[in-house]
């Protein structure tokens, strides 16, 4: 039976970048959900490593950690039959269109950017023109499959209005060309923040190693984080502004047990962090270990992995290169 447009599900498209390691913070914010849009959407899965270079990286550390981030998506349920999972350099049509976008975005517009302003005070040493232009090529990404939505965080924003600021330029100066892509509002999950400081949201970027819990972290050090995990003056085990770190490690525990936060209260009524620390790292590393198991089963699988994102690459480029040649054709490139 031939898809009607009516049939036809939305597309969306999300990245993740593959410097540093995952944190339950990734797990819980993004990946799961990314799962759950697998039955609703068309969904392309992107290996954000060219973005990742605006940093400096170490070479052999890129390839290792961009194997273990596919090998962990898959862990958590991301099926390849069912999603395009691919890396980001493995799509050259990602850099072409980015040339030409950038020869459509403004400076004004790039020199605006909230997170280019960050980085740079972050990256002292290392402001380089990439971190600049860093949003035209998150633009092409989008872009380049025609994406209806685009899941996005409190930091991202900014840079989809610019992708639809691009897109409605475009297709103003040269006809209709790229759909306007509109936010993915997920529904709102746990905010996991630091072990060590409460008030901070958990970073995989933390130099702090004790503050942030990684996925591949073994079941003893899972329990060794949350034991060593900063709380609160007093005893009690309640959900309140006044108590961020008690309240962090409740909202450990709500996610590892699926009970609600009364629950929890009254489970602990009595009781000090003496009791509730241990049972909340028993749970944590109880929830987090059959992700982990996966992962390292599949991870001895290196050229199954390999095979993947050729797969998924194949099947990005089908659409990139569509958009592409399109484009191309628009600004008066000779086709050949």
């Amino acid at each position: 039976m031939t898809e009607t447009k009516q049939d036809k599900k939305p597309i969306i498209l999300s990245g993740i970048q593959t410097s540093g390691k995952l944190t339950i913070g990734n797990l819980i914010g993004a990946m799961q959900n990314w799962v759950k849009l697998q039955e609703t959407h068309d969904c392309y899965y992107m290996l954000a490593d060219l973005h990742s270079i605006t940093v400096k990286q170490v070479p052999a550390e890129l390839r290792k950690q961009t194997l273990d981030v596919t090998d962990m998506l898959l862990a958590s349920g991301i099926d390849p039959e069912r999603s395009v999972l691919f890396a980001q350099s493995h799509v050259p049509e990602h850099s072409m269109l980015t040339w030409v976008l950038t020869c459509n975005a403004g400076m004004g517009e790039l020199a605006r950017m909230t997170q280019f302003k960050d980085k740079s005070k972050q990256h002292a040493d290392n402001i380089n023109a990439g971190l600049f232009t860093y949003p035209v090529l998150m633009a092409a990404d989008i872009l380049l499959y025609q994406a209806d939505l685009v899941p996005v965080g409190a930091d991202q924003k900014q840079h989809l209005e610019l992708t639809r600021d691009i897109a409605q330029r475009f297709n103003s100066t040269y006809s209709p060309t790229f759909v306007v892509p509109e936010p993915y509002i997920a529904p709102i999950g746990a905010k996991i923040m630091s072990l060590q400081e409460p008030t901070k949201k958990m970073s995989k970027s933390d130099e702090n190693d004790k503050a942030t819990l990684f996925l591949h972290n073994s079941d003893s050090e899972i329990r060794n984080k949350i034991k060593r995990a900063v709380t609160d003056s007093g005893s009690e085990v309640k959900m309140s502004d006044d108590k961020p770190g008690v309240s962090n490690l409740m909202t450990l525990y709500h996610i590892a047990t699926g009970k609600t936060y009364a629950e929890i209260e009254a489970e602990f009524e009595g009781k000090g962090y003496g009791e509730f620390k241990p049972a909340v790292a028993d749970a944590v590393a109880e929830y987090l270990r059959p992700l982990r198991e996966k992962f390292t089963l599949l991870r001895k699988d290196e050229k199954m992995l390999k095979a993947v994102l050729a797969a998924g690459a194949d099947q990005a480029r089908r659409q990139a290169f569509k958009t592409v040649r399109k484009v191309y054709k628009k600004v008066g490139f000779i086709q050949l």
